[in-house]
């Protein structure tokens, strides 16, 4: 047994032990698919650099095998286009634009799917290709579409997914719209996130299908939902269990940001503990009530820009012990989320294992506890 098979054997078995590989099929995918072929290199954080700064990690490196087959996202792209080339630079500073996601949550995710032998996949976001081995290995490469929107990406993930014998088929284009090609579908998973879920999805995959995607937003909320296509263009579904994040498709990221100056406004006591959206769930409440909104701040302190009219809200302590809320713009930011915190709070502060979403000819919607109680629109 070679040094990576024996590492790979010990993933397998502590992702096994930990509850995490729960069926033997995508255990054997697991164990079959070697994930250094996806990573001949990748970027690690330096440790305490300001702002981030990245090192580039290759695979002659010491440890570079040894981080491959630990349970980590590690990031293989920054700002669209600096990737951990041989012959790049030292220590770089960007933001993350493209990753191997950690592999336990790949296989959750894939096992969330509840996929069958003989469906079809579409896999939004190919990513470094890991994931897209996975899909094949379990159903086939036959069964398995995936598209990525970096061409360069792309075309890294077709070389490796070669290198160990799979053929999916592989696109390069917008994920969002699918690839109507291939369809019908009977599942689709993202390997991104997304501020909605896109229309092509809702009518590429067949009534009774299933969505797993997860849904985020400009202030860094999110939340993993299945859904069940009921028939074209309709879903409905319920948010799952635990924490997941992905980075957000770029067609759906953020506006570029200017500099920010924070203006005077309108102030005014705040009726909650602005810390209650630092929460996980309670940050990602806070987005669905400002959705065009970017969240900054931490604690108590909490900062809301507002992209579409420049309104703005922020916290600060109160001579008092309290806190006072200062708004400015049309947008009365800290109402909005204000009003959804303490909704949220008086069904008792649930996970998002307590929302669901349904998407009809009304839009897009999320709810808590059922389709009548507290409900967000999502801005499609």
């Amino acid at each position: 047994m070679t040094t990576a098979d024996a590492l790979r054997a010990a993933m397998v078995e502590q992702l096994t032990a930990d509850g995490v590989l729960t069926d033997p099929a995508w255990r054997a995918a697991a164990s079959a698919v070697p994930r250094e072929t996806f990573l001949p290199s990748f970027f690690r954080e330096v440790p305490g650099s300001n702002p981030t700064g990245y090192e580039p990690v290759h695979e002659q490196d010491p440890g570079w095998l040894e981080a491959v087959y630990t349970n980590q996202t590690l990031v293989t792209q920054l700002d669209g286009r600096t990737r951990p080339d041989a012959d790049g630079p030292g220590a770089v500073t960007g933001s993350p634009s493209s990753s191997s996601t950690l592999p336990s949550l790949v296989l959750r995710m894939w096992q969330q799917l509840e996929v069958d032998d003989g469906q079809r996949v579409l896999e939004i976001g190919t990513g470094t290709g890991y994931s897209t081995a996975l899909g094949a290995h379990r159903l086939g490469s036959r069964s398995v579409t995936s598209i990525e929107y970096d061409p360069d990406v792309a075309t890294r993930a077709a070389a490796a997914i070669g290198k160990t014998g799979y053929s999916p088929t592989l696109v390069v284009g917008d994920g969002l719209a699918g690839h109507a090609a291939g369809e019908p579908y009977d599942r689709l998973i993202a390997t991104c996130s997304v501020r909605y879920v896109p229309q092509p999805w809702l009518f590429q995959v067949r009534p009774g299908g299933k969505i797993l995607a997860t849904l985020s937003g400009w202030s860094f909320g999110f939340g993993l939902a299945l859904l069940t296509v009921t028939e074209p263009g309709c879903a409905t579904g319920r948010f799952l269990p635990g924490y997941t994040s992905f980075m957000i498709a770029r067609p759906h990221d953020r506006p570029p940001r200017q500099s920010i100056t924070l203006m005077p406004g309108d102030e005014r006591p705040t009726r909650i503990d602005p810390a209650a959206i630092s929460d996980w769930t309670g940050g990602w409440v806070a987005q669905l009530a400002a959705p065009s909104a970017e969240r900054l701040g931490a604690g108590g302190q909490q900062i809301l820009i507002d992209f579409a009219t420049g309104s703005q809200a922020r916290t600060m302590p109160s001579p008092d012990g309290g806190w006072t809320v200062i708004q400015r713009g049309p947008l009365r930011l800290w109402d909005q989320v204000e009003s959804s915190i303490e909704a949220w709070q008086r069904e008792g502060s649930p996970h998002q294992e307590h929302f669901g979403i349904t998407i009809d000819g009304d839009g897009q919607r999320v709810w808590l506890g059922s389709k009548d109680g507290p409900t967000w629109r999502l801005p499609v």
